[in-house]
């Protein structure tokens, strides 16, 4: 699956996907986008000190990098589900780590090279475990309950098997009482389908570039 390195208005690079037509992240701001989406209204919505969090897309390792770098104190057990893994050629050519110590270069490229399916821990209170599979036929219930999701899968218009029912329905399973979710995305069809499988959901002004976003509670 060939990826092209792109450029976005913030300056932060995205991969493009000739054959899906789809970018990774906002071509208006992959750091901006990930930053309001999944850290201001994800991360920073949690009040508990300890949180398990399921990210759906680890792709270029964003999400994972700025959740380290804003976590504060808090002791993040990280899970990350990705069928097509970046190359080391790839990863190695990100920019998202570029103005910080060369520690936290580090840290990022130990994200993406580290082994899969098992825990890493990249810093003393961040545990990182990459599973290599499939959202729609993996089993989640051998891992913790979580507080936490980022739901950050292609968009529903390229990759619609990923946004179903039955998906949010093993999401929700796994949930606890109080969760989290949030996602860029803001269609209807998707707010009523995790509001049928336990989430009160609600729309909020979106990213630079989208009007709205999704960020949902788990309600039972």
């Amino acid at each position: 699956m060939k990826r092209i390195l792109e450029l976005t208005e913030d300056g932060s690079h995205t991969l493009y996907l000739p054959e899906m037509d789809e970018h990774f992240h906002s071509i208006h701001g992959a750091v901006q986008e990930s930053m309001h989406v999944f850290i201001n209204n994800g991360l920073n919505q949690c009040t508990q000190d300890e949180i398990h969090l399921l990210e759906v897309g680890f792709g270029t390792g964003l999400n994972a990098l700025l959740t380290l770098l804003h976590r504060e104190e808090k002791n993040i057990h990280y899970y990350s589900l990705e069928k097509y893994p970046l190359t080391g050629e790839e990863y190695s050519q990100l920019n998202y780590a570029q103005n910080y110590s060369t520690d936290i270069q580090a840290h990022f490229l130990q994200m993406h090279h580290g082994a899969w399916g098992k825990p890493i821990e990249i810093v003393p209170g961040f545990e990182l475990t990459k599973l290599n599979c499939d959202l729609r036929t993996v089993d989640l219930s051998g891992l913790p309950a979580f507080d936490l999701v980022y739901f950050d899968a292609f968009a529903p218009g390229k990759q619609a098997d990923m946004w179903t029912d039955a998906i949010f329905q093993k999401i929700s399973q796994q949930c606890k009482p109080g969760s989290i979710i949030t996602t860029y995305c803001a269609k209807g069809d998707i707010r009523r389908s995790l509001q049928e499988n336990g989430f009160a959901m609600q729309r909020l002004p979106g990213p630079p570039g989208k009007r709205e976003m999704l960020y949902g509670e788990k309600d039972h």
